[in-house]
């Protein structure tokens, strides 16, 4: 069980964690929590080192931000024991969660279990600190912001576990954000491949590296809400009812959507490099830079010139990293010549899902038909096996979204 920061966020909402927690233990589970910091306590340390030195020590920032970490798990196990619940709290690197030493953003390399299967077969629950580690030099380590997702698919590969059960503040993954499409539909299960893509694309209720450790280790994930009543029933693997979005194979969905759910992001920027010559390594001298700078490029676009002697290259990158992209390009000047550069702030990524894409055609045909009768604008597009991706302009992304969930029947009929 993972719960999150608004999870935790008040001494009533441990509590209400607790109640959770006691819930599976009555019903013969053993536990393993973790737990993220307080709702706003890492933003808070992380202000704190920023305050103190604008250029800290890596290593120091770890053991300031893994701070919050241990006030949850202190806090949750003492409510646990308060209700009755045998309860032990440990911080990363008591249950030896070993990761690489790169830190403020460490990789998990090895969970060894003894330790947690030790508070089981004592009929503990073990609370365990997510989001941090322990590097091979002995430090404490940090797993990146939304880490405790990650850290808590580890645990449960680790453990075998039969079940990943993710605690947020939503009931489950639904169709489109269902703030902007009252008419979103929450998916009963999601496929793996279908979750990675909506994480990446934009959707927030899971965290891209830990669908992705879920996926290569089989744990089978469900996302549900906190604050349901701590007696709501179970989930099951046996066909009974799902509370909340189960993750999981695609073998275990029965009848899989042609398009599952529509993402999108906002915050994008298109940049066009013009009449580039069109030479063996172009490609590197662009991108080879902005890597090298850490900007991270996601949509490609490359046209051939009439006359074959030169090429447009069009990419995306987040409008925060728009400038730095731009002075990385003209500092490329020396091994890169172009007639132009041209950056377009303000754009949107909108992104049809689904597994059931790979045998059905016409469905990216009709997202641009969908989005042609509204009149709006497809400058770049991307696709992958089960996903379409668009940009268009920023001003249009609630009439696409809303177009296209009805186009594809996602709304829920008795929405409104």
């Amino acid at each position: 069980m993972k719960f999150g920061g608004t999870s935790v966020g008040d001494v009533d909402r441990i509590r209400n964690v607790a109640a959770h927690v006691k819930r599976e233990v009555d019903a013969g589970h053993q536990v393993a929590v973790v737990v993220s910091a307080m709702s706003g306590e890492t933003n808070r340390l992380v202000g704190l080192t920023r305050d103190v030195a604008r250029l800290h020590d890596a290593r120091e920032y770890d053991v300031v931000v893994s701070a919050g970490e241990q006030i949850s798990v202190g806090l949750l196990a003492m409510a646990l024991q308060d209700i009755g619940v045998a309860a032990r709290s440990w911080l990363g690197w008591q249950m030896s969660v070993k990761t690489s030493d790169v830190h403020g953003a460490a990789r998990i390399e090895m969970i060894e279990p003894d330790a947690m299967e030790a508070q089981f077969s004592e009929g503990r629950v073990a609370v365990i600190a997510g989001f941090q580690g322990v590097s091979s030099a002995n430090r404490i380590t940090t797993l990146g912001r939304g880490g405790s997702d990650t850290s808590a698919v580890a645990i449960a590969a680790a453990l075998k576990a039969d079940r990943c059960d993710i605690y947020t503040d939503v009931d489950g993954v639904y169709t489109t954000d269902p703030r902007m499409v009252p008419a979103a539909k929450k998916m009963d299960r999601v496929s793996y491949e279908e979750m990675l893509e909506m994480a990446s694309l934009g959707a927030k209720v899971l965290q891209t590296r830990s669908v992705e450790l879920a996926m290569a280790h089989n744990v089978r994930l469900q996302v549900r809400s906190s604050f349901d009543a701590p007696d709501a029933p179970d989930a099951s693997a046996n066909g009974e009812a799902i509370v909340g979005t189960l993750i999981c194979d695609e073998d275990e969905i029965m009848e899989t959507e042609i398009v599952s759910g529509i993402a999108y992001a906002r915050n994008e920027a298109k940049v066009t490099l013009r009449e580039v010559a069109d030479r063996p390594g172009i490609a590197a001298s662009i991108f080879g830079p902005l890597a090298e700078a850490a900007v991270n490029v996601d949509m490609i676009v490359q046209n051939m010139s009439a006359d074959g002697k030169t090429t447009d290259v069009t990419f995306t990158v987040s409008q925060d990293e728009l400038e730095r992209a731009l002075a990385v390009l003209k500092g490329a000047t020396a091994d890169l010549t172009f007639a132009d550069l041209q950056a377009a702030p303000d754009m949107a990524k909108i992104s049809i899902v689904g597994v059931g894409m790979r045998s059905h055609a016409g469905v990216a045909q009709k997202m641009f038909q969908v989005l042609a009768e509204k009149g709006i604008n497809i400058h770049v597009i991307s696709t992958s096996e089960i996903k379409v991706s668009v940009l268009i302009d920023a001003d249009y992304v609630e009439l696409a979204v809303r177009a296209l969930h009805a186009a594809y029947g996602l709304d829920d009929e008795l929405a409104g």
